[in-house]
């Protein structure tokens, strides 16, 4: 099954290597994704709501904007998923995270509000993913000018969520 094997180079950009590296090879990534589902959300229900605003540098994300990024750039990697599974040859645009941050408002909303939505999200990209025919994970697309599988996609969101959650416990120090 496609599903359990990491895609090769030639399936993404050089951009995403770091994301799809940090998912473990042999197992199912819609498992991984469920896993994640469980565990990060356990992890930031845990956070006090006091902490959503803490940023630990000047001008970096508070917690709440990682949140809501996480919630953002998911979306937007199962939406080209949706497209390219579905034989959408239409090149797709790329998108600039710095200046989606700050129009998200992330910090205007609760903590726990941000969570529910990104499990909200999860769930519907589980479903996605669980629902496709198993051709449809070899089927690929471009997006911001870079050929792109359906199956590295979400071995990105995976990897995505990874990266956020160490960036979350070493410069935000939230677990130990």
């Amino acid at each position: 099954m496609l599903s359990t094997q990491p895609p090769p180079t030639d399936e993404y950009p050089s951009a995403y290597a770091d994301y799809v590296g940090r998912v473990p090879g042999g197992i199912d990534v819609v498992e991984v994704l469920a896993r994640q589902l469980e565990e990060t959300s356990g992890r930031l229900a845990g956070l006090p709501e006091a902490r959503g605003g803490f940023r630990y540098a000047p001008g970096k994300w508070s917690v709440k904007d990682v949140v809501g990024h996480l919630s953002d750039v998911e979306r937007i990697m199962v939406y080209r998923a949706l497209r390219f599974a579905r034989g959408d040859a239409a090149p797709l645009a790329g998108f600039d995270e710095d200046a989606y941050v700050p129009e998200a408002g992330a910090d205007t909303r609760s903590l726990a509000n941000l969570i529910g939505e990104w499990v909200a999200v999860r769930e519907a990209s589980l479903a996605f993913f669980r629902g496709l025919p198993p051709e449809a994970w070899a089927r690929r697309g471009v997006a911001n000018g870079n050929p792109v599988s359906v199956r590295a996609l979400a071995y990105v969101v995976a990897g995505h969520e990874h990266h956020h959650l160490e960036v979350l416990r070493t410069r935000y120090r939230l677990w130990d």
